[in-house]
């Protein structure tokens, strides 16, 4: 069994004692560490059972794992889910409305944050506060100030905290990262990220009855409250700003991080975004079609979100493209394929994918005292270029950034989006 690392070992070799400072994240002594063998039990409380569903499933067919709580706020998805879990663990996970039942008890190792993003940051700091390790969904957060907050209490409470960007683990990614750090397409210089949908109308929603399968109040928890409209759930949500982050924030920000990690960068010093919602006459805030350029020092990100037309650049829905001095690689999947600058294929991988792995790599860390592949701090700098996309198709304006923290300066408008308002007693405090 590993041996705990003492706080400040742990910071000093993670490689984020700078960053942490820089965010303020550096506060009080740590939550003892109880480090868990490989005979431990590790036991899960899942928060949100649409893509949670799917996590505790996986969680639940991890060797020495058990989840003990089911949690959400729709009783038709909270039996659905129980039923599942119960084919594939001999305890009965229990089923609760309010994720602070979970935090209350002393027995649970883990939360897992697969709620709407205006909850991903604030139970992920009162999980930590509440001695338990985090895994949350992306993005980690609704408004970077969430962001820096999550980072300040995985640090402050000693907690293991993974983001869901599952491509971390995956083993052609992370050949193909290799490849790219080590020269095999030269100096990198440029990488370029999509996304590609086909989604419908949303509607013009009215005012209507809660459903009496659904809290809306403890759906609605630290966001300020609003009436009840009939398309706001279970999906489209992701399209009003007082909850979602859009299609940047839901898919853009796997791609964000793929491209941030093969051109080893973390905070942009200008950030610029076009585009606009043109397809559907419905109630959707955010852009359906939206391009975002990143400039960090010699080097730059392109994102595009098409969320109405599914053909994407490599005729692929999603990827990532990295251009270097001497070549090019494309991530498509699971895999990379490296052409020369002659657009002569040389080579190609690929390797094992899947939730699995994301979620074996996050029991590691918890039982080693290490940080996961995808590292709160990681999921926090990946999630703020999502913000700062936002930002800047909200105000117009291109954003200059201090390449130290990504704070936008010289801007107090769009520096009014780096963080929100509250309901009352739910404002996220480390």
């Amino acid at each position: 069994m590993s041996q705990e690392l003492p706080r400040r070992q742990f910071l000093q070799t993670s490689s984020v004692a700078a960053s942490a400072l820089a965010l303020g994240a550096y506060a009080g002594p740590a939550v003892a560490q109880e480090p868990k063998s490989a005979n431990d039990k590790i036991v899960v409380g899942v928060m949100g059972l649409g893509r949670g569903a799917s996590l505790a499933a996986g969680f639940a067919g991890l060797p020495g794992s058990e989840v003990a709580y089911l949690c959400d706020v729709d009783s038709r998805q909270l039996a659905k889910a129980a039923e599942s879990i119960s084919k594939r663990q001999e305890r009965q996970a229990k089923q609760v409305e309010d994720m602070r039942k979970i935090l209350d008890d002393k027995s649970v190792d883990v939360l897992v944050v697969a709620a709407p993003d205006h909850w991903h940051a604030p139970a992920t700091i009162l999980a930590c506060a509440a001695g338990k390790h985090v895994y949350v969904e992306k993005p980690c957060s609704h408004n970077p100030r969430e962001g820096e907050l999550a980072v300040e209490a995985s640090r402050t409470h000693d907690r293991v905290v993974q983001m869901g960007t599952q491509r971390r683990s995956w083993a052609g990614i992370e050949q193909a990262m290799e490849k790219l750090h080590a020269g095999a397409i030269g100096k990198v210089l440029f990488s370029q990220a999509w996304y590609n949908n086909r989604r419908g109308s949303i509607g013009h929603g009215k005012a209507a009855p809660v459903p009496e399968w659904l809290n809306y109040e403890l759906w609605q928890g630290p966001a300020p409250e609003r009436e009840y409209h009939d398309n706001y759930l279970h999906y489209n949500w992701h399209w009003f700003w007082h909850w979602g982050t859009g299609e940047l924030g839901n898919n853009g920000v796997h791609a964000l991080d793929l491209c941030r990690w093969g051109l080893q960068v973390e905070y942009p010093t200008r950030v610029t975004a076009g585009g606009g919602k043109y397809r559907h006459d419905d109630d959707q805030e955010t852009p359906d079609t939206h391009n975002v350029t990143y400039d960090f020092d010699g080097k730059s990100i392109a994102w595009q979100g098409l969320s109405w037309s599914p053909h994407g650049y490599e005729g692929q829905m999603f990827g990532a493209n990295f251009y270097g001095e001497g070549g090019t690689m494309v991530l498509l999947g699971n895999g990379f394929t490296i052409y020369d600058m002659m657009n002569k294929e040389v080579e190609k991988g690929t390797g094992a994918a899947g939730d699995a792995v994301h979620l074996q790599d996050f029991f590691t860390s918890i039982r080693e005292h290490k940080l996961p592949h995808a590292d709160i701090l990681e999921g926090h700098r990946s999630t703020l270029l999502c913000h700062l996309g936002n930002i800047a198709w909200r105000t117009g304006r291109t954003l200059h950034c201090d390449p130290q923290n990504g704070h936008i300066q010289n801007d107090e408008e769009a520096m009014k989006l780096w963080s929100r308002e509250y309901r009352a007693g739910w404002e996220p405090k480390v």
